[in-house]
């Protein structure tokens, strides 16, 4: 048929922008492109599946969240995450290619092909990238509790991975604060203290051991060494923090440890368990060199500061502080918040031990979901630099699952070997039955709180507490301790 003069041949451009819209609205949902290309069956087909992964997503999410927490401790669950991960970005970016495909108008110039074409794989990047970002996430995740956590360390308590708190009541964890680099060489324990956690309740009492405990007894498998109390070597004062370093010294202390980094936070476990007269069953060793930098990760910490205290200095060698803390309540980034936990010049070790725990209370309520997403991989890395412990892997989705028990409503209590708030006991050559005695009731009362009867201080701070909403301070904590001298952080640090 001959071509009639004066009418103009159909544009294949003029499709062109209507399949981009449909390849657009198919790469928000499924089956867009298909339906308009006739391609019903395929098109709702897509449609289904998207709709079924998007149910299925939501509803586990909010079903399972408890569960989903405790998976997301676990190695071989992450790398499924990831591989699901990019497997949905591949299958989408398929999906959006695709429906381009069968829309696409055919006879279009080679400059417009190309452009479009270019269009769409730009458009498919673009719909990996969070999937590919939440994949290096996860992988991130598990690389950091592969290397804090040792699945095949053997040193710390079994695991029975079917019911890990058999025969288990309380699970108590060394929680040591050093500051030595990352070989830990030279360490001194400067903070000690056991968590003593109910495995069924959540509630938990932090007993903390002042640093310079001093010619205390030892366990006495060690007194054919120290029979007359802890003494170190020649020129060491015997004082509590000095035991990392003396393992480190002596292999054979601990000679079945060929690791100087498993020998001491070991001694130190076996020293403190027998002091208090419990079964430590797992360390956790934080450097505060390098502690600053998870609280920098988080977005700074805010605490209450009671009264001036120096920032770095040392008086007894005449050099001034090179700052302060002032009093009153601030934000701090992770040097000041540091500081605020190791400063004492100000006052005492006590007083220390106290401004500690009111610190531990503080950043794990101050946690923001959103910023430790937004700074995941910083912090990851500045807790693998930072945090070692012989928990074991397998232990991990259990202690997920107790934390959340903690963090919901369980209360945790908190004893200071303070020879102040502790009838009988001295920093110097301390009685072991006192500390037993003062552990055990501080345990008991925490186990059955409806049994310990509040002193009348307690009683009546709790009536003022009340009437006023002023903050407890750190040195306060005495007025608000009970019989078995043990306070509730509630009260202690507000």
């Amino acid at each position: 048929m001959a071509r009639q003069v004066g009418r103009r041949e159909p544009v294949p451009v003029a499709g062109l922008w209507r399949a981009l819209g449909l390849t657009l609205a198919s790469a928000v949902v499924w089956g867009v492109a298909h339906v308009a290309a006739g391609r019903r069956a395929a098109g709702f087909t897509l449609m289904g599946i998207l709709a079924l992964l998007i149910v299925g997503t939501a509803t586990t999410g909010l079903a399972f969240q408890e569960k989903l927490k405790q998976i997301a401790v676990q190695g071989t669950w992450l790398n499924v995450i990831i591989a699901a991960l990019l497997a949905l970005a591949l299958v989408w970016a398929s999906v959006v290619i695709r429906s381009y495909q069968v829309v696409r108008p055919v006879g279009l110039p080679t400059t417009m092909r190309v452009a479009s074409t270019s269009l769409v794989v730009v458009l498919s990047l673009l719909i990996c990238t969070p999937f590919v970002y939440a994949a290096n996430t996860t992988y991130v995740l598990r690389d950091t509790l592969s290397k804090i956590f040792p699945g095949d360390d053997s040193s710390g308590q079994k695991v029975n991975a079917a019911n890990p708190w058999k025969d288990m009541p309380r699970v108590n964890v060394l929680l040591l604060g050093g500051d030595g680099g990352k070989d830990r060489s030279g360490i001194r324990t400067d903070s000690m203290t056991v968590a003593s956690i109910n495995t069924k309740t959540g509630d938990t009492v932090l007993l903390s051991l002042p640093r310079n405990l001093q010619h205390f007894q030892v366990p006495p498998r060690l007194r054919s060494r120290w029979p007359q109390g802890y003494t170190g070597d020649p020129g060491d004062q015997g004082l509590l923090n000095e035991v990392y370093i003396e393992a480190q010294r002596h292999a054979d202390l601990l000679p079945k440890y060929k690791k100087a980094a498993q020998r001491s936070p070991h001694l130190l476990e076996e020293v403190i368990g027998y002091l208090l007269g419990i079964k430590i069953h797992y360390y956790v060793l934080v450097n505060l060199n390098g502690f600053k930098d998870i609280v920098d990760a988080m977005g700074g910490v805010t605490v209450h500061i009671e009264k001036k205290l120096p920032i770095g200095g040392e008086p007894e060698r005449g050099i001034p502080p090179s700052g302060y803390l002032l009093p009153g309540t601030h934000h701090l980034n992770g040097e000041k918040a540091l500081w605020y936990g190791r400063s004492r010049h100000a006052d005492d070790d006590f007083h220390r031990m106290d401004r500690q725990k009111c610190l531990m209370k503080d950043i794990a309520e101050q946690a923001d979901p959103q910023k430790v997403v937004t700074h995941f991989e910083k912090l990851a890395k500045a807790a693998t630099n930072t945090i070692y412990t012989n928990i074991p892997s397998a232990l991990l989705p259990a202690l997920v699952k107790l934390s959340g028990t903690v963090k919901n409503g369980a209360d945790i209590h908190s004893l200071a070997y303070n020879p102040d708030k502790i009838p009988g006991f001295h920093v110097y050559q301390p009685s072991t039955l006192v500390m037993r005695n003062a552990a055990a009731k501080a345990i008991a009362a925490s186990d059955n709180p409806q049994q310990t009867k509040p002193t009348p201080t307690t009683s009546a701070t709790a009536k003022s507490n009340k009437r006023k909403t002023s903050r407890v301070t750190p040195s306060a904590t005495a007025s608000s301790t009970g019989s078995n001298g043990a306070v509730s952080l509630k009260n202690a640090c507000g």
